[in-house]
């Protein structure tokens, strides 16, 4: 008699997405979405550093309603590249943004609506301000580096049209060859100063960056170099730590960091074995 056939173990994010260098990567996301409908960075609700930022952070970022040059009020619009499973986008809505989660991969959307579908409107992303309301939530399939998803959304959004982004597990997860491509794109899509904030949970600095990734270690020295200085080439060590000149004046297009802090709460990776904090959280703005 034969043996059983074994059922073949499923690679791991790191050894999946090395068969996918550069920009092939989002064939490598897609393939993992697509394997493992709980992918292991999946935590199944937002980081609490996000809630505390838009709760503790109003003077920095202002709320979710805005006035324009003309007296009226309007919604601001909310960005998250590379969402998951959108819990950060319905925690967005909640506070009355109206929040865009995109993601490359099919099977990605189709969680982030099952999670809308089954919690959005629940205990689980409660309405913060019952005069502000529950923003619109809309998920859209695309690649963060083209166009394309703009024009679908329909909505006449253009350049430079999100109010806020965040980054959280984005950044880390791009092969080190394309954050130069990541810090410019900001540029083209966060609204002008001071109506558009960048808030980015630094994550992973505990990580030894000489390390293979998803998630690969990124210190707070490299969202400074990349973001002062969008679309450029960064100066990287043998051991893959960012070479930061102080002496380097930002690019005229560099964003501007306006805030920068250690959060009193974030997920369980976020923390080094002794449970201290390791993230950061950084908030930028065009110049």
């Amino acid at each position: 008699m034969s043996n059983p056939t074994r059922a073949t173990p499923p690679q791991s994010v790191p050894d999946t997405i090395a068969k996918y260098p550069g920009e092939k990567y989002l064939t490598g996301w897609a393939e993992i979405w697509n394997t493992n409908p709980s992918p292991p960075w999946d935590k199944g609700t937002p980081n609490p550093a996000l809630e505390d930022t838009l709760t503790q952070q109003r003077g920095t970022i202002g709320g979710a309603i805005a006035t324009d040059a003309s007296g009226k009020t309007y919604r601001k619009k909310a960005l998250v590249p590379g969402c998951g499973r959108g819990v950060d986008v319905l925690l967005l809505a909640s506070f009355g943004y109206d929040a865009y989660g995109l993601e490359y991969s099919a099977a990605a959307i189709e969680a982030c609506r099952r999670e809308e579908s089954d919690h959005g409107h629940g205990e689980k992303y409660p309405v913060r301000d019952a005069e502000v309301g529950r923003g619109e939530v809309v998920f859209v399939q695309g690649d963060f580096f083209e166009d394309g998803w703009l024009r679908e959304l329909g909505l006449g959004l253009g350049g430079n049209c999100f109010d806020l982004v965040y980054d959280y597990t984005f950044f880390c997860a791009l092969d080190p060859s394309m954050r130069p491509a990541w810090a410019l794109r900001h540029t083209q899509l966060l609204a002008p100063s001071p109506r558009g904030n960048l808030i980015c949970l630094e994550y992973p600095r505990h990580k030894d960056p000489s390390r293979p990734g998803p998630p690969f270690g990124l210190s707070s020295e490299a969202y400074m170099e990349h973001l002062s200085h969008p679309g450029e080439q960064i100066s990287y060590d043998a051991h893959g730590r960012c070479r930061m000149d102080p002496l380097r004046e930002p690019s005229e297009r560099g964003l501007e960091r306006v805030a920068y802090w250690q959060p009193a709460r974030t997920h369980a990776v976020g923390k080094d074995a002794n449970g201290e904090v390791q993230d950061r959280v950084s908030i930028w703005r065009q110049r």
